[in-house]
Parts: C-alpha cells; sequence; structure tokens
C-alpha cells in the first residue's frame, strides 16, 4: 500500500480510537457531560445523514471488492467497508445514547447543513433530495455489471465524487455541531477522505482514467 493511503487509514483510526476514549470518559462523568442535541439540531442531522452516506460506501466497496482480483484495490475497498461501517455504528450508537430516531423521515436530507459554508452549491432540488457525493441506482447498477478494470474505474469515479461530498458533510459538521467527539470523528473524516481521494485520483490515472467533472 502507499503512504498516502496509510496516512488516510492512520487518520481515521485515531479519529476513531480519540471518539471512543472520550465517549467512554464523558459517560463516566455525568457532571460534565453535555445536554444531549435535539432532534433539529447540526450534531443529530449530520449523525443521520452521514450514517445513510456510509453505508452507501459500503455497499459499493462490497460490490467492487467481489468484481476485480486485483488486490490493492480488494484492500482498499475492504478498509473502506471497515472504516465507514464503524463509524456508522458510532453515530448510531450516539442517537441512541441521545434518546432520538435514526431516521427523520419528515426532514430533508441536508437540512441540518442549511446556512453553512460547505452547504454552498448543494441546496437539494424538489425532485432530487439526494445528499452530495451520492451515487444514483442506475449507477449501482451498472457498477454490478461490470468487472476487472472497467469496474476498478466506475468504483473510483463514484467513490471520488462520494468522498468529496462526504468532505463538504463533515465540513458542515465542524462548523455547526456542538464542540466534542463528533467534531472530532468529522474532521478526522476530512483528512481521512481526502487522503483517500488523492490515492483513487491517483489509482484512476494508472488505469487511463481520471475523475469525472
Amino acid at each position: 500500500m502507499t503512504r498516502t493511503h496509510w496516512t488516510a487509514v492512520g487518520a481515521v483510526v485515531a479519529a476513531l480510537l480519540f471518539a471512543g476514549a472520550a465517549t467512554v470518559a464523558s459517560a463516566g462523568n455525568d457532571v460534565s457531560a453535555p445536554r444531549s442535541p435535539a432532534t433539529d439540531s447540526a450534531d443529530a442531522g449530520f449523525a443521520r445523514d452521514m450514517s445513510v452516506h456510509h453505508q452507501q460506501a459500503v455497499e459499493m466497496s462490497f460490490i467492487v471488492r467481489d468484481r476485480t482480483e486485483n488486490e490493492e484495490v480488494r484492500r482498499l475497498a475492504y478498509d473502506i467497508i471497515n472504516t465507514q461501517a464503524n463509524q456508522r455504528g458510532m453515530m448510531q450508537g450516539w442517537l441512541d445514547q441521545w434518546g432520538l430516531a435514526q431516521i427523520a423521515p419528515d426532514r430533508e436530507p441536508m437540512a441540518w447543513m442549511a446556512g453553512s459554508a460547505a452547504h454552498a452549491g448543494h441546496s437539494a432540488k424538489a425532485e432530487d433530495v439526494r445528499m452530495p457525493g451520492m451515487a444514483t441506482p442506475e449507477q449501482l447498477e451498472r457498477l454490478e455489471s461490470l468487472s476487472g478494470k472497467e469496474a476498478e474505474i466506475a468504483y473510483f469515479q463514484l467513490m471520488i465524487a462520494h468522498h468529496k461530498g462526504g468532505v463538504d458533510m463533515a465540513k458542515g459538521c465542524v462548523e455547526l455541531c456542538s464542540p466534542g467527539v463528533e467534531r472530532q470523528l468529522a474532521e478526522g473524516m476530512v483528512q481521512g477522505q481526502r487522503s483517500e481521494i488523492d490515492l483513487m485520483t491517483g489509482m484512476l490515472k494508472d488505469r487511463g482514467a481520471r475523475p469525472r467533472d
């Protein structure tokens, strides 16, 4: 694996370890524990939306893992599966701890980011309320139909766009979420996903392709 890849993995692992330790410390000190956020807060919105966002990254990574024999690509997919599944579990655990619903059907995706600098250019249209970077059902279906180098290229292009959207969402939490473990995790996501974007861009170049505009 490249040094850039290990840097990305290390950044995310460090964020996870910090967040886990801070959560335990907070749970053991009721006097200083912050008040649970409201259901319409940025904290809750980020946890809900990023959980959904992460789930699609896991799904796409499982698809490409089973459609390529390239060990470097399979290792990257495996790392994304583990990292984002673990982070998703943490965010869902926070929602449970706060006594909030995992899904808020009365709220549109990204509503919690309204007014943030990172939300510029991502206002949802009435006919398209997907979160930034999310692949369409048609794109996922196409990825499932490919194999080998073609599957790798399609995966990198989709995942780079997905990570860029995830970075914007994480930056929104850094700006709007309450100080604490969730904001720290979001900061780790920004660093880790940017590093993986650089890695996948290089892997695309090696295959004679480039990210989509």
